[in-house]
């Protein structure tokens, strides 16, 4: 493209052709005439580039600032921007993704402290199986206990991250009132105490300011039917005259589905279940959880159990991983809403005591309830 094609007459000087034809030494006629000839030319209506020296305006010249392709500048023409190249000697060459060196493959963690997280779960266990088996009073104190720390830890979360004051005192001697109840009376005794745990924490709250009764009550409530209440089933399946055998298999079941679903999601687990709620539980996981459960369950019922069939222990696994599963979620859902990664920090390679009851709270009347309907509540 040259001049004539953007309307621009010829001016003074102009070398350009002429009705004899092209005059000898001129410069042919477009943008390729050199610096000279740029200035006797009428600047073409473009809007201009930011000046190349740094200033607000053009030389003293008078020569347009062009930065399209149709005039050269009076400066020499400056070559396209180039990578610096990684070989002096060959500087054209481009550059290669192989002068980096490769990143070294990190190796999968866990996620947490594996040696603190078994040492403490031993010691529990070793506490839980001496109660349980030697004096059964003691291993309800141990449920009165774990409950009392979870109410503790929930309580103390709600206020901290969310401004809602739960009374602790009534829920504390509430959650241990339903769990002694419940051993004592059985489920009627357990739903009175519940009854009255939640009058108490009304009128409780009362004696304070009513800004945020509603929410505070709210709460209370449902901390106890989500501690105190679902651990009573415990204490109940410790009624039966295999009582202890009963709550030892409903820890194995849960401990057994929470170690399929960590062992072979951590190793397998690449499809996410709950991205939204734990982002690292993954259906592999699930699956690991279930099967573990299922032979656990078909074991357990089948030699621990008295009057139990090894098939009733694959739907009794069954109904664990899914319980548990959905207990381990339901408490993610409480922590992700609280901003928060673990209830507590009483249990190292744990967290805290409600880290470890979410599985098992939902777990409990579900157990209770198949192995009443499959061998009687005696």
């Amino acid at each position: 493209m040259n001049d004539s094609s953007w309307g621009a007459p010829p001016q003074a000087g102009y070398w350009g052709p002429s009705d004899q034809g092209p005059v000898q030494g001129a410069a042919p006629a477009g943008p390729a005439y050199d610096a000279h000839h740029a200035q006797q030319t009428r600047p073409m209506p473009i809007v201009p580039d930011v000046p190349a020296h740094g200033g607000d305006q053009d030389d003293d010249r008078g020569a347009a600032r062009t930065g399209g392709p149709l005039f050269r500048d009076e400066t020499p023409p400056t070559p396209p921007y180039q990578a610096p190249s990684q070989n002096p000697q060959n500087p054209q060459e481009p550059m290669t993704s192989a002068a980096q060196p490769a990143p070294a493959p990190q190796k999968k963690s866990a996620g947490r402290d594996l040696g603190a997280a078994i040492g403490v779960g031993v010691g529990l266990g070793v506490v839980i199986v001496a109660s349980l088996f030697v004096v059964k009073a003691a291993f309800i104190g141990v449920i009165t206990v774990a409950v009392v720390v979870g109410l503790w830890e929930l309580t103390s979360r709600l206020a901290e991250r969310k401004d809602i004051k739960a009374p602790l005192v009534p829920l504390a001697l509430g959650g241990a009132a339903m769990v002694i109840a419940g051993y004592v009376r059985g489920p009627e005794g357990a739903w009175v105490a519940m009854a009255l745990t939640a009058l108490a924490v009304l009128v409780w709250r009362m004696t304070e300011p009513p800004e945020g009764y509603l929410k505070d009550v709210t709460a209370g409530v449902f901390a106890a039917f989500y501690i105190p209440f679902l651990a009573t089933f415990v204490a109940m399946m410790l009624t039966a005259d295999d009582g202890a055998w009963r709550v030892l298999t409903f820890l194995v079941l849960a401990v057994v589905s929470d170690t399929g679903a960590y062992a072979v999601g951590w190793r397998f687990g690449t499809h996410k279940l709950a991205p939204r709620i734990s982002p690292g539980k993954t259906r592999e996981g699930l699956l690991g959880a279930v099967a573990f459960a299922m032979v656990a369950g078909a074991l357990c019922m089948e030699f621990l159990i008295d009057g139990g069939a090894w098939w009733q222990g694959l739907l009794l696994g069954l109904a664990v991983a899914a319980s548990a599963t959905l207990g381990d979620l339901g408490e993610s859902m409480i922590k992700r809403d609280l901003g928060i990664k673990d209830m507590g920090t009483l249990l190292p390679g744990h967290g805290g005591i409600m880290d470890r009851l979410d599985s098992l709270l939902p777990t409990a009347p579900v157990v209770w309830l198949l192995l009443v309907i499959f061998v009687g509540s005696g």
